[in-house]
Order: structure tokens, then C-alpha cells, then sequence
């Protein structure tokens, strides 16, 4: 058996191997897929970023009026519809210092997130971007035509005017939304476009009904506000200029994305590894059947084997009986010749005595070698014990056995004359086992679950524990004149019965030799046990 188990790994471990490795390969590309998919969730997130980004540019730009002025109100109002789509959790404009400005949502914490300096910040639940795009903010030089994007803070109700606006007589306000009255020639208040000066299509339709006139050439689109004088303007514009933009995004559908694949990934290295045991055990049960199988065909050339040195032994061993009997016989006529003196006698009657005991010896073998064919029929128990014991009734007034046999014993099926042969095996054993004066007892009985159960029971020295298997085996006895071969047909002929044999300690002393399974026979099932 090592040698079969150290066959058995040595086949198996390079497939092992080969099928860990593969394995193994799997885990590795699923954990890389993960990471680009990952990874590809995380640029589409940035990407959507920007793209709103760009929105919230369009919207600022949108709302700039004349002087690049903002109502921090209007700004808001635009923003919060924004923040409703769901994808943004807060928006904030920025000035120069990196101070909000206008919001919209959850107040952004820049100080613990540190995004000012490093433009990105991914928590659990989302991710903060700002957009360092100028928006205008840096106050235009002598000479240029820049003008920064302005943002006025709101007023409550029944407050001063908001800073950058001035009243005017009978108590209006003059703001960024003053008339074009009030708007000095050649500066207009029209927002920016999309399209390039004299190029704008609904600019050309509205000149063409009547409307009011483009801006000339050359002319600057935004301009410092009238009203406001250069110091005022860039102190403003210091304060409330728009320098950039910051916005917080909700991961969700980030992390849905990467949790969905993450599980996808984790079912098929499962899946992989299923497989991968399942090969496994599969190609180790294939090895051990091969090997098995093997294993059977050299059993069975064995066995083929023995069975004809078996039958050759059997052969040699019958051929040896014609000799024993003639010498034996030529031995007992020189013992009876009258001539003959005393120790030629003794010694003729020594030759008969060996040859006698070889030849039952050679009979005992030859009996062993011989294949059991069982021929059932209905066999009286009683019958069969009653002409054992007459057999052995020499040997049981020679020792003074007491030998018990109930009257009425079960009526079995079996075959009559191997029955008879491991009867009388397991009396013989018992009348050689037992001193002289002894006791032996056959019993049986009908019990449900194991059939009919015979016992030969006797008062000897009885059977250890560690040989009650050893004394079924060939050759092997405790007696000094016995052969090792009776108990080992009586398990022959037990065995091709489909019976079952075993020896149990008898109280207080002696053996029990029980023999289970035993088939009644259908007539005699209504008989009395």
C-alpha cells in the first residue's frame, strides 16, 4: 500500500501543479480586468466631471450682464437646479484666494479635503474636483479689454444697496441692470455668444427687424461699470472676481460599477476554482482506478498463478499417497513375519505410525486444495450431528468426553456432505482441545436477523484473544500433533455457504466456535427450535 500511495502522488502532483498554475492565471487576469474596469469607471466619472465642468462655465458666462456684473442670487438659483440633476452633491465658485463666493448644496470642507492644491479628492461616498480655469478674475491692465466676472452679494430685504451699486435721484438703484439709457455709446449689454462679432445669426435677424445695433468693431464686449471708479473696481474685483470652480460628484455609481464587477470577478476565480478541484479529484480518481485496475490484473495473473500450483501441489501431493501405501505396507508384512525379532518389529510399527500421519497430512491438504461447489439441499442438523458422533465416538470413550447434542436440532439448507466435513472438523478440534473427562456441547437455534446460529462449545483451555482470527488461517495450530488445516476447510466450506464464522471465550472456561446466517430450510420453517 505505500508503494501504491507513493505511485499515486508521484502521477498525480505535476497534474496538481499544472492545474494550480492555471488557477492561479485566472485570479491574476481577473484581478487586472478588475483594475481596468475599475479604472475605466473612475475616467468616465472625471469625464462627466468636466463635462459639467464646461456646463457650469456656459452658465456663468450666461449670466454675465453689463461690466461683467452678477447677481449672487440669480447665480445660486442656477446652480441649485444643477445640484437637483443628482450627480452633483455641492458647487462652489471660487475667487483668487480660494474663498467661496457663490454655492449651491452641501458646504465643501476645502480646508480637511486640501483640494485647492491638489485638484482632486476622492472620499468614500464621493469626489471633489475644482476647475482652476480663469473665469476673468485677474483685473485687466491699462489698455486691455478683459474684464473680470463679478459676482454681487445678496441683499436681504430692507438692507443698503449691495456693494457696487449707487442710488439714483427719486430712489432708484443703479446696478449692472441699468438701462441702455444709462449705458455709455458703444458699450452693450448683451452677454457673450457662442458665435464670433457679426456672425451671430439671431444678432443679424434682430438688426434686420429694426433691433438694436451690434457693437462696432473693436470695441470692447464687457467694460468697467460707469458708476464705479477704477479702485472700487478692482477692490470688487479682488473679493468677488470668479477665479474657478469647485464641485462634489456622487461615487454611487462608481462604486455600483466596481462592486457589480468585483463580484463578477470573485464568481468566476470561484467558479475556477470549483473546476479546478473538481479536475483535480477527478484525474486523482482516474490515477487510482488505472492503478487499481493494475493492481486487479496482477491479482489476478497471482491468483491464476496459485490455483495451478494449487492443483499441481494437489497432484504431487496424490501421486505421494501410492508410495506411502506401499511401504506402509511392506512394513506391516515385515512385522507380522514370525522370523522377525522385537526391534525390527518396533521399528516396522514406527514406519506404519510416520506413514500413517504423512498420509493424513496429504489428506488434510489435498482436502484444503480442493474447490468447494456447494450443492444445496434441505439437511437434518440432528442427522448429520448423530453421524459425527458415532465417527468420533472412539475418541470419546478414549478421553471420557461428555458429548451433549439436543434431540431435535433445525433443518437447514446446505450442502450435506461439506456440512458434514466442518462438523466434524470443529468436534475433532474441540475433543483434542478438551482434557480428559471434559464437556461438549452442540446447540442451535432460529434468531430473526442472522437465521439459524450453530455453536460447538467446550470446557478446554479455550482460544486467546489476539489468535481467535490466527487459528483460521492455513498451518497454523496449537496443538503439537495437529496439521493447521481443519479450522481453515471448516472457513472454506463457511465461506462458499455464505455463512460467517468466529470463536468466542466460553464461561468460565473454554471455546465457542459460532457459525451465523445459516438459511432454514422452507420446510422446516414451522418446526420447533
Amino acid at each position: 500500500m505505500p508503494r501504491f500511495t507513493h505511485s499515486l502522488i508521484r502521477r498525480t502532483q505535476p497534474v496538481y501543479g499544472l492545474l494550480l498554475a492555471v488557477w492561479c492565471l485566472i485570479v491574476v487576469w481577473q484581478i487586472v480586468e478588475h483594475g481596468r474596469i475599475k479604472e475605466a469607471a473612475r475616467t468616465a466619472l472625471i469625464n462627466r466631471s468636466r463635462d459639467i465642468t464646461t456646463t457650469l462655465e456656459a452658465v456663468i458666462q450666461s449670466q454675465r450682464r453689463f461690466g461683467g456684473l452678477l447677481f449672487q442670487d440669480r447665480l445660486e438659483s442656477a446652480l441649485k437646479e444643477l445640484v437637483k440633476s443628482g450627480e452633483l452633491t455641492s458647487v462652489a465658485l471660487l475667487n483668487a484666494a480660494g474663498e467661496v463666493v457663490a454655492s449651491a448644496g452641501a458646504p465643501i470642507d476645502f480646508d480637511t479635503k486640501g483640494t485647492i492644491r491638489t485638484s482632486e479628492h476622492w472620499d468614500h461616498k464621493s469626489v471633489t474636483l475644482v476647475n482652476l480655469v480663469d473665469l476673468g478674475a485677474n483685473v485687466a491692465q491699462e489698455g486691455e479689454t478683459n474684464r473680470p466676472t463679478i459676482v454681487l452679494p445678496r441683499r436681504e430685504p430692507g438692507s443698503g444697496p449691495r456693494e457696487g451699486e449707487r442710488s439714483r435721484p427719486g430712489g432708484e438703484l443703479r446696478t449692472n441692470d441699468a438701462s441702455a439709457a444709462n449705458v455709455p455709446p458703444g458699450v452693450s449689454n448683451a452677454g457673450p455668444g457662442p458665435f464670433p462679432p457679426g456672425s451671430d445669426p439671431a444678432a443679424t435677424n434682430r438688426a434686420e427687424a429694426g433691433g438694436p445695433r451690434e457693437r462696432p468693431p473693436g470695441r470692447p464686449r464687457f467694460g468697467r461699470p460707469p458708476w464705479m471708479s477704477e479702485d472700487e473696481y478692482k477692490s470688487l474685483a479682488e473679493k468677488r472676481g470668479l477665479h474657478g470652480l469647485a464641485i462634489v460628484m456622487s461615487t454611487e455609481a462608481f462604486r455600483l460599477a466596481s462592486g457589480q464587477d468585483l463580484w463578477m470577478r470573485c464568481i468566476i476565480g470561484c467558479f475556477a476554482g470549483v473546476s479546478v478541484v473538481g479536475l483535480g479529484l477527478a484525474w486523482r480518481n482516474q490515477a487510482k482506478s488505472s492503478e487499481l485496475q493494475m493492481r486487479l490484473l496482477r491479482a489476478s495473473e497471482l491468483n491464476t498463478h496459485l490455483k495451478e500450483m494449487n492443483l499441481a501441489a494437489a497432484g504431487l501431493a496424490h501421486e505421494t499417497r501410492n508410495p506411502l501405501n506401499i511401504i506402509r505396507g511392506l512394513a506391516q508384512m515385515i512385522s507380522k513375519q514370525k522370523d522377525a525379532s522385537p526391534e525390527v518389529r518396533g521399528r516396522s510399527r514406527e514406519i506404519i505410525d510416520e506413514t500413517d500421519r504423512v498420509t493424513a497430512q496429504l489428506n488434510e491438504f489435498i482436502n484444503y486444495s480442493r474447490p468447494r461447489e456447494v450443492r444445496r439441499s434441505s439437511v437434518s442438523l440432528s442427522l448429520v450431528a448423530g453421524e459425527v458422533v458415532r465417527a468420533l465416538g472412539y475418541d470419546l470413550e478414549e478421553k471420557c468426553i461428555r458429548l451433549h447434542v439436543p434431540e431435535s436440532l433445525p433443518v437447514i439448507e446446505a450442502d450435506e456432505q461439506l456440512l458434514r466435513q466442518a462438523l466434524f472438523n470443529l468436534l475433532l478440534n474441540a475433543v483434542q482441545a478438551v482434557e480428559r473427562g471434559g464437556d461438549i456441547e452442540v446447540a442451535a437455534w432460529k434468531q430473526n436477523s442472522q437465521g439459524v446460529i450453530l455453536e460447538i462449545r467446550d470446557n478446554g483451555p479455550g482460544v486467546p484473544a489476539e489468535q481467535r482470527l490466527e487459528i483460521f488461517k492455513p498451518y497454523f495450530t496449537t496443538h503439537q500433533k495437529g496439521t493447521g488445516l481443519g479450522l481453515a476447510v471448516v472457513q472454506q466450506i463457511v465461506l462458499a455457504h455464505g455463512w460467517e464464522i468466529e470463536c468466542l471465550a466460553n464461561e468460565p472456561r473454554g471455546a465457542i466456535f459460532r457459525i451465523t446466517h445459516l438459511r432454514p430450510a422452507a420446510k422446516a420453517s414451522g418446526h420447533a427450535l
